[in-house]
């Protein structure tokens, strides 16, 4: 994870676990997680990215397993949101 303080950004790269894709429950699981913080938070896959607080998007990102994931945010809890996404897709389950 990286973070600049001057102005509340912080970013970092997870992967998708080998026995999930981001489909309706583990997204809604994802997206529940990025709603707890006030900061503007984004995922990409490749060249796309999207505003992970809307499962509509976030399921139009077609992640499969094993995917890797990039995260940004920012505002004043940009860092607290990377460190609860970044786990809650490590524990993702089918």
């Amino acid at each position: 994870m990286r973070t600049n303080s001057d102005t509340a950004i912080a970013d970092g790269q997870v992967t998708l676990p080998e026995n999930v894709d981001l489909h309706a429950r583990p997204a809604a699981n994802f997206v529940r997680t990025a709603m707890r913080f006030s900061a503007n938070v984004s995922v990409a896959v490749g060249e796309r990215e999207v505003d992970a607080k809307s499962l509509l998007s976030i399921l139009a990102l077609g992640a499969k397993r094993g995917t890797s994931l990039r995260l940004r945010a920012s505002g004043e809890d940009a860092a607290a949101a990377i460190a609860a996404l970044t786990a809650t897709v490590a524990a993702l389950r089918e």
